[in-house]
């Protein structure tokens, strides 16, 4: 307790406070841009922190980090085009909420569930980091590969009504997840003799294609539309009730959000869709999501947020980075002399608790800026789609081109947008290739390691614990629809009978 007063002291210090107000405020305007991510927006203000203390350098970096993760939710809201990778499962509710007239209401439970999302897990980084570090550092390749299947077996149930059409989208993804160069053994695969393919297809320019670019195509094709919605646009914000409504999904996805981002490599984004799925599966209307559900935005904002201080655990109690933007944090506090690990907490214990309190301000400070806010983000819809389209367009190319200053994802950022306008004239949604993509890697590599090393023994995954408590996870949600189905039949013969 001394420790985190003393913590909170020192982040009251002026220049230390404004640290963390200048970090969300610049995480939030980062997140709300299209192929501008976290981890690029940390990288790119570590140099501007060589000359500052500890302290506020490393405080400013978590708060960008914070800031950054909600703020993919304002455009993933408001223009279809999803910030952050984190906040692409936002858009499945989020979007159509907006176009209903409510982008307030929208926004402003996105806010709230994010602040909460954090806010719990940063409790629970500084109660139980040690403890939690323990259990993360004992997962080997056969629970990463559990873990990945496990995830992979929401595609069922995102996007689009046809099992078929998710599972074939999910199937794309993880062929996109397979170009480029083996890991493993080093052979280039499926880069058709294209150099710029031998480092793999990037996440960020396929997802921007299949979300930003997709819907500048679909509006440049409805043509002219100079009112979006009614006036009554500003003045929505969710309502106490509507907030108790889904606390049951807050608890469980603030639990998702942090488990997954103690897990390295891991991130908000796959606690998105995870916390997503799972807000649908317990939900009573499950039917209502996609079409602008409260239950759909506040389950992947408030796990993409609790991911964020659950990322942390692994960082400063082991150094080994929780997603790629703790990666980035990490390098910064070994500029900054600070070894990460758990030395950290002896050697350097009022710096940690005073990051510990910075992120915890951080998570306060967004969720008043973003309420705050909320009204003004929400007048973006009213500008006309003829100025609106253009200026996202040109935000997908800068954001696409500044990840690797190269043409070829801007190329295959337009090839993707132009791929997701007909599949989704045909019925198909982008989420399922978005989480084939993101599991793709991780399955296969996961899952040849775990032959290599335990001799090719197919039975590694159902004997250790948690890679088979993830595979029941796996066919209990596989066999849930037809559960809930049968059940719903036999209810209705009861009935008639």
């Amino acid at each position: 307790m001394d420790q985190l007063m003393v913590g909170f002291m020192t982040i009251m210090e002026p220049m230390n406070f404004l640290a963390v107000f200048v970090g969300v405020l610049g995480g939030m305007i980062i997140g709300a841009m299209p192929g501008l991510t976290a981890p690029m927006g940390v990288a790119l203000l570590i140099p501007f922190t060589y000359g500052m203390q500890p302290v506020p350098a490393i405080t400013m970096l978590v708060s960008l980090y914070c800031g950054a993760t909600f703020g993919g939710s304002i455009a993933a809201i408001l223009v279809h085009a999803p910030g952050t990778p984190a906040a692409a499962a936002t858009t499945f509710d989020g979007y159509p909420l907006a176009q209903k007239g409510q982008a307030g209401k929208a926004l402003g439970m996105a806010c709230i569930s994010s602040a909460l999302g954090g806010l719990f897990s940063v409790v629970v980084l500084i109660l139980l980091a040690p403890v939690l570090a323990e259990i993360a550092i004992k997962f080997g390749p056969p629970e990463y590969f559990a873990l990945a299947v496990f995830g992979l077996s929401m595609i069922s149930s995102l996007g689009s009504r046809s099992v078929v059409k998710n599972l074939l989208g999910g199937t794309i993804g993880v062929f996109i997840a397979c170009v480029g160069m083996d890991s493993i053994s080093g052979f280039s695969r499926y880069d058709f003799g294209l150099t710029h393919l031998m480092d793999g297809i990037s996440f960020i320019p396929v997802m921007i294609g299949l979300f930003a670019a997709t819907e500048v195509f679909r509006q440049a094709e409805k043509g002219i539309r100079k009112v979006v919605v009614d006036r009554k646009i500003s003045g929505l914000l969710p309502t106490w009730k509507e907030i108790k409504s889904v606390k049951k999904t807050l608890v469980r996805s603030s639990l998702i959000g942090t488990f997954i981002g103690i897990l390295p490599a891991e991130g908000g984004t796959v606690a998105s869709f995870i916390g997503y799925n799972e807000a649908k599966r317990f939900s009573k209307t499950p039917e209502k999501f996609g079409t602008g559900c409260l239950e759909g935005i506040a389950g992947p904002e408030c796990a993409n947020n609790a991911a964020t201080g659950g990322a942390m655990i692994p960082t400063m109690a082991l150094g080994i980075p929780g997603s790629g933007t703790t990666a980035v944090i990490l390098g910064a506090l070994l500029v900054h002399g600070m070894r990460p690990g758990p030395l950290l907490f002896l050697q350097h214990t009022n710096v940690v608790y005073a990051v510990f309190i910075g992120m915890f301000l951080a998570n306060l400070m967004f969720l008043g800026l973003g309420l705050g806010g909320a009204k003004i983000f929400s007048q973006i819809l009213r500008v006309p789609n003829y100025v609106l389209s253009p200026i996202i367009l040109v935000l997908c190319v800068v954001g696409t081109y500044a990840l690797h200053n190269n043409m070829a994802d801007v190329w295959i950022m337009l090839i993707c947008g132009l791929i997701g306008y007909k599949m989704k004239a045909y019925g198909f949604a982008a989420a399922p290739i978005v989480l084939g993509l993101v599991l793709g890697e991780l399955i296969e590599i996961s899952l040849r390691r775990s032959l290599i090393v335990f001799d090719n023994n197919p039975f590694i995954f159902f004997m250790r614990p948690w890679s088979l408590a993830f595979i029941i996870l796996t066919v209990v949600g596989l066999c849930m629809p037809l559960i809930t189905s049968w059940i719903e039949n036999r209810g209705q013969n009861n009935k008639q009978k």
